[in-house]
């Protein structure tokens, strides 16, 4: 793609990215047939190659308006698009680019205004979140259904194996998992305490930060970056843990990418991709025990139940993680069921759900009606976001796919 930058952004470093990435795009398309908001819309400016021209507009220095926003804002970020890719743009990055541009020059207004900053200001505090879900709970039939399916009930979370092992691993507690879902964080301690690791999580990290820099306050996530860093940074110096853990995937994408957000920040930049090296997704702590695992289940577990994977777009697409987790749970006793256009997000997407929810609860539907079509009587799934936004819309049992493990290796009730 042939491009003119203007000045006000060529000589940038967002330029010099954002030129690279529209350039290796030859507009072929292939990106649309897996685009999700293509999909239901069949709009050219709701897919990928569109906004990609859309992007290259403002770039150039043509005017926008809230139409490109709005085209923008419907982007789910799923990054199917970059699976299909043959020429390998890094659409996500280009995205982030262009939405950051275009709200600095058609700021947004009223409600719409209002409600990202609420979710900018409130969801990345671990507290403040945690708070509100227990009030939630506590009035939760006096709410209106909208707010009734984001306030989760709340399990167990059962014990956490105190550090005894060697190996050490550090996990993210993260901002809205702790409140939502305490117990996947557990499982996953307790499932590597059995294989002789102990997992801890680090006083002062809290939300990765892709909550505010997909709201487009990317100072706002760079800052969250650099918290975690710090909170980390003296037994990743040390040499205390061989890795940083993240049960969830889209955070798991987020920290992954701490390298590239803080590589012009010069107090930051090595430690950011010190701390991007270290990081595991739970699935590939996992497949590197494999051995060890596979034994332990062989003893333990039961009669072959089937199950219904799904796969976050931050897990398959993001990171690249195919086929593990689903490995994972044949090892266990589970029978992973077909699930139709797996490639297709759930409509979750971090803070879509609640910015987009017609389109969303349009894309929970079509991905329930997907698994369920293998009668399986259990859905799993690796991101917290995902998992919420799937348990709102079906009474099947929705869990984080540590947890079938934890249950097959430690007993531990669904």
């Amino acid at each position: 793609m042939q491009t003119q930058l203007a000045d006000f952004i060529k000589d940038t470093a967002e330029g010099r990215e954002a030129e690279a990435i529209l350039r290796s795009c030859v507009h072929c398309g292939f990106c649309t047939a897996t685009c999700p908001t293509y999909q239901l819309l069949g709009d050219e400016l709701d897919g990928p190659r569109g906004r990609i021209y859309l992007i290259k507009q403002l770039l150039e220095g043509h005017d926008v308006t809230e139409k490109t926003r709005l085209h923008l804002d419907r982007c789910l970020t799923c990054r199917s698009c970059e699976t299909t890719c043959p020429s390998g743009v890094q659409y996500g990055r280009l995205a982030d680019i262009g939405r950051h541009l275009v709200e600095e020059r058609v700021p947004r207004t009223g409600v719409d205004r209002a409600k990202r900053w609420a979710l900018r200001e409130f969801v990345p505090r671990a507290g403040l979140f945690g708070a509100a879900m227990k009030a939630g709970r506590t009035v939760r039939s006096l709410l209106p259904p909208a707010l009734q399916e984001k306030v989760a009930e709340l399990r167990p979370a059962g014990p956490w194996p105190a550090p005894r092992h060697a190996r050490r691993m550090i996990a993210l507690a993260g901002c809205a998992q702790p409140a939502m879902a305490p117990s996947i964080n557990a499982a996953t301690a307790r499932v590597l305490d059995t294989l002789g690791v102990s997992l801890v999580e680090m006083p002062g990290a809290g939300c990765c930060g892709a909550v505010r820099y997909h709201l487009n306050d990317q100072e706002g996530g760079r800052d969250d970056a650099r918290r975690n860093i710090d909170a980390w940074w003296p037994a990743v110096e040390r040499g205390e843990v061989e890795a940083i853990v993240m049960t969830a995937s889209g955070c798991g994408v987020q920290v992954r990418d701490y390298a590239h957000l803080l590589a012009q920040d010069a107090a930051y930049a090595d430690k950011a991709a010190r701390i991007a090296s270290l990081t595991r997704d739970v699935a590939e702590i996992l497949a590197a025990e494999s051995d060890r695992l596979r034994g332990l289940l062989v003893r333990r577990r039961g009669e072959p139940e089937p199950v219904a994977f799904h796969s976050p777009c931050t897990l398959q697409h993001g990171q690249r993680i195919r086929g593990v987790v689903e490995n994972l749970l044949a090892a266990a006793g589970y029978s992973p069921t077909p699930v139709r256009d797996a490639h297709l997000c759930c409509g979750s997407a971090g803070t879509y759900s609640l910015l987009q929810p017609e389109l969303s609860h349009r894309l929970r539907d079509n991905k329930l009606a997907a698994l369920g079509e293998g009668g399986a009587p259990l859905i799993a799934s690796a991101n917290i976001g995902c998992i919420g936004h799937l348990q709102a819309g079906t009474t099947t049992p929705v869990r984080h796919w540590i947890e079938l493990i934890d249950s097959r290796l430690n007993g531990t009730v669904l």
